[in-house]
């Protein structure tokens, strides 16, 4: 399967434990600047629940979440 979406960046938290991916997403994302399109790579079910209520938040807009088989790919861009 490939990528519905081209992104800028990726952030591999796979097998990260909560809160480790939005963490890392948080890190990543106040060094990036506007437009940029990132792709959130986590095996945390939670993450689908907690990264789009913190981009609510941050400001940032939430593109896709696309559902794998073993894994999550969450897409944002960077407001």
């Amino acid at each position: 399967m490939t990528d519905a979406h081209n992104s800028d960046v990726t952030i591999d938290s796979r097998d990260a434990s909560c809160p480790g991916p939005l963490m890392d997403l948080i890190g990543k994302v106040k060094n990036l600047d506007s437009g940029t399109v990132v792709k959130l790579q986590t095996t945390e079910r939670n993450s689908t629940m907690d990264v789009p209520e913190w981009l609510e938040e941050a400001g940032h807009d939430l593109v896709e979440i696309e559902e794998r088989d073993d894994y999550r790919s969450i897409y944002l861009e960077v407001n």
